[in-house]
Formats: C-alpha cells, sequence, structure tokens
C-alpha cells in the first residue's frame, strides 16, 4: 500500500470536532441606587448572579457594563449572607462594571439587561441604550431582559419610528406584583402599562410564577423567581 493510500486511511479513521464559538454576551446593569432619599434600589442581585454564573459555567465570555461605569448598587433587599458567600464573584463584577460608551457592542452575540427598580430611570432614559437595542434588533442578534430590565427597552425605536416594543409579546413585573411588593407608590411608573401603551403585547402570570416569554430574538423574564429559566432559554437561543 503507497503511503498516500495509508495517509488516506488513517485520516478517515479519525474524527475531527469542530468547537463551537465562544459566545460573547454584554450584560448591562443600572447605576441608580435610590427611589428618594428614603428608600434605596438599585440591581436585583439574583437576576444579575443566575444568569451571570450560568453565563461563564457555559463558557461564554461576559462582559458588564453600565451607563456610568463603576460600582452597580445591589438593592439591599436583594442580599443575604448565603447569597453574598455562593454569589461573591458576582457581587465583585458589579463594584467596578465598564463604562458602557467604551464598549464595542458589535463584537457581542446578545445584550442582557437584569432587573431591579434600578433600570426604571436610567438605562430607560438612555440614548447610548436605545441605540444597542436598536442594533441587536436590526441585525438579529438576540436582547433580553428580565423583571424591570425591559424598562430599557422603552427608548428603542423600529425602523419606521414605531416604538421596539410594538407587537412583541414580552413580560416584565407586572402592575400586581408592584402592588404586592409595596412599591406601588415609590416606581415613577407602572413598567406593565408603559409596554401595553407602547402596543406590546403583554403577557403574564400570577404573582411570582416563573414567566419566561420568548418572541423571536426577544426574551423577557418576568421576575427574579423567573432568574433560573431566563438565563436558560438565553442559553438555548444562542446554542442554536
Amino acid at each position: 500500500m503507497s503511503e498516500d493510500k495509508e495517509y488516506e486511511l488513517n485520516m478517515e479513521s479519525c474524527s475531527f470536532e469542530i468547537p463551537k464559538a465562544e459566545k460573547k454576551i454584554l450584560m448591562i446593569v443600572t447605576n441608580t441606587d435610590k427611589f428618594d432619599e428614603h428608600h434605596r434600589t438599585g440591581v436585583w442581585f439574583e437576576e444579575f448572579a443566575i444568569p451571570y454564573n450560568k453565563f461563564i459555567d457555559q463558557g461564554c465570555k461576559v462582559t458588564v457594563a453600565s451607563i456610568n461605569g463603576g460600582k452597580s448598587p445591589i438593592d439591599p433587599l436583594s442580599e443575604n449572607l448565603v447569597e453574598d458567600i455562593k454569589w461573591h464573584k458576582a457581587k465583585e463584577i458589579l463594584s467596578h462594571t465598564e463604562k458602557l460608551e467604551n464598549v464595542d457592542y458589535t463584537h457581542y452575540d446578545a445584550i442582557v439587561f437584569p432587573g431591579g427598580h434600578g433600570p426604571m430611570y436610567d438605562l430607560a432614559r438612555s440614548e447610548l441604550v436605545a441605540k444597542l437595542i436598536e442594533y441587536f434588533a436590526e441585525n438579529d442578534k438576540l436582547i433580553a431582559a428580565i423583571c424591570h430590565g425591559p424598562a430599557a427597552l422603552l427608548s428603542a425605536k423600529q425602523k419606521d419610528g414605531l416604538a421596539f416594543v410594538n407587537g412583541r409579546t414580552l413580560t416584565c413585573f407586572t402592575n400586581d406584583e408592584e402592588i404586592s411588593a409595596g412599591k406601588d407608590k415609590l416606581v415613577p411608573y407602572f413598567l406593565e402599562d408603559m409596554l401595553k401603551n407602547e402596543n406590546a403585547f403583554f403577557t403574564a402570570d400570577k404573582n411570582g410564577a416563573i414567566n419566561v416569554v420568548e418572541d423571536g430574538n426577544l426574551i423577557t423574564g418576568q421576575n427574579f423567581q423567573s432568574s433560573r429559566q431566563f438565563a436558560e432559554a438565553i442559553l438555548n437561543y444562542l446554542s442554536k
């Protein structure tokens, strides 16, 4: 047998596994730390830490950014000693986020907005955040938000000038959940109402129920109880 023929047979007996490309996820968190002088807020820790850890565990490259960079405050009601120990790396990341304007978002496969009431103030009003969402929408890249994170979607537009959420099926922390949490007198608006006012197709489950809604390249979660399923939905989408 010739050397060439032997080489061909050896090649046929080998199997080569082509590694999947590393997925890049940009998580954008709030810099807002209060409703007023007497009531604190920020990012709801579970809604950040669970997805962040799942993304890292699955080999994704994750960048965490905020509008101002630096510290993203954690809502004190979402902290406890067990979570501080279990998610200490995630907490450390929140203390030194990247400044969003310094991030080249075109290199990312997904953009993710954790909740907490903070996004209702800064992310909802940011022209830069709107620009990012519009870019991801136009390029059919994944956009995901949970609980109050969908507030970030409010400033974005479609090409025809309609609101980004117009005609999209989604969810968020509901009016009933806001009232049950005792925050209805503190929030600047009910997020559910704002999304409905922009003609989103809003879908909700009962208070505290796990609810993740997928509409094409948009994934939304209703509340912090949905954090794990929300993260899994993102990973499943990116694995397609």
